[in-house]
């Protein structure tokens, strides 16, 4: 028995049933009244350290709402679907605890983050999201933007990749503020990533070793 296991068999009872579909719908909400009501609610909403630490505590939770992408109306939407399927499909493979966890270890890097850094914003979080996604069903073909049939592994290298750059030419406190973000990703996934690496590097200096010249 792992510790997933052991945490679920104490904790499981807390866990929040159909997490993806409250998320995605404080993001309609929200996304709602910036479009009809008050434009500024992200920024009464969003994730800062000044401003959790001067009495706005709700932040720390509010924050999850506050839809990431940009684009007007459609790349809302595209975020909120694309949010609900994949988040909807980890909550079936891994179930409600499990998921739950990962969201909360994500939105505890974030908050970490957020009084490292001064801030912190859901995009690793989604980010993640679809990395995990990638990881347990690569060869699953979706329709980007509803029209482009993609494998999502092929998705999430690209990703990742989009990822790894703005990391690279980020300076070192957003570095920071993205590995703490990254928290749920690096803890479900982290040990066998490190392991395939550690293989895929012995394999190598097996070849180097017994190449024949």
């Amino acid at each position: 028995m792992n510790w997933f296991d052991k945490l679920e068999r104490r904790f499981g009872r807390w866990s929040i049933p159909n997490l993806t579909s409250i998320l995605v719908g404080g993001q309609i909400v929200v996304y709602a009244v910036a479009l009809f009501v008050n434009r500024n609610i992200a920024s009464s909403l969003s994730l800062y350290a000044p401003a959790v630490l001067s009495g706005e505590v709700w932040r720390l939770v509010t924050f999850l709402f506050v839809p990431y992408a940009g684009g007007g109306i459609l790349g809302f939407v595209l975020e909120a679907y694309f949010l609900w399927f994949i988040g909807t499909a980890l909550e079936r493979e891994w179930g409600d605890f499990r998921y739950n966890l990962y969201i909360l270890l994500g939105a505890l890097g974030a908050i970490l983050a957020a009084f490292v850094t001064g801030w912190a914003d859901t995009y690793c979080l989604i980010l993640s999201l679809l990395l995990a996604f990638a990881a347990l069903y690569p060869e699953m073909q979706v329709l980007l933007f509803f029209v482009l049939p993609i494998r999502v592994k092929y998705l999430g290298i690209f990703s990742g990749a989009i990822f790894l750059l703005s990391f690279i030419s980020a300076g070192w406190w957003t570095r920071l503020n993205y590995l703490l973000c990254m928290l749920g990703y690096i803890v479900f996934f982290g040990p066998v990533l490190y392991r395939n690496l550690r293989a895929w590097y012995r394999r190598e200096q097996w070849k180097r070793n017994n190449r024949r010249w």
